[in-house]
């Protein structure tokens, strides 16, 4: 054993108060700006726009194939529009999730939308990680609202509150 008596390190156990929630790909450095934020948000755009590219070269040879196989007019209108449509509202979704909570169960049912539409999902990612990680303005408002709350919380009062309400000091025993 030893007698040790000089300083401890740090306590690891975290500061009271809320967390920040986590984004993928970036944890919790949206927060401050830190640990490699800007090349994080360089690599999620850039990675989200090549997956895109490589999904709409699958989506293209998929089309040959069905123009090989001779289905018709008719079914490639179909397809192109399927997926042309898909892609769009998959898009419109992901975008407007990056500013307000989806709802758990729609977005369940959404699901097979979001697939086929796969290529708008990562456009949506590759466009708003030119300004910001995805999704990190809701969570920084939610964030600063569970802060401020806090903060209310356990801020103690100082003083008489009777004496702040009126200027004058409360009527009670006087001193002799």
């Amino acid at each position: 054993m030893s007698d040790d008596t000089g300083p401890r390190p740090p306590s690891t156990s975290p500061a009271p108060g809320p967390r920040p929630e986590e984004i993928r790909f970036f944890g919790t450095s949206w927060v401050d700006h830190g640990d490699g934020y800007v090349l994080r948000r360089a690599a999620v755009g850039v990675g989200a726009l090549l997956a895109a590219v490589a999904g709409c070269l699958v989506l293209r040879f998929a089309y040959q194939g069905l123009a090989i196989a001779d289905v018709g007019a008719f079914v490639n209108v179909l397809v192109v529009v399927m997926f042309a449509v898909c892609s769009a509202f998959a898009f419109s979704r992901t975008w407007s999730g990056f500013t307000q909570r989806p709802d758990p169960e729609r977005q369940a049912s959404l699901r097979g939308f979001l697939t086929i539409g796969f290529v708008g999902v990562l456009a949506a990612h590759a466009l708003r990680c030119l300004t910001e990680a995805p999704g990190e303005k809701l969570r920084r408002h939610e964030y600063e609202t569970a802060r401020d709350q806090y903060e209310r919380r356990t801020t103690r009062r100082a003083g008489n509150p009777a004496k702040k309400a009126t200027g004058k000091k409360p009527a009670g025993k006087k001193k002799a």
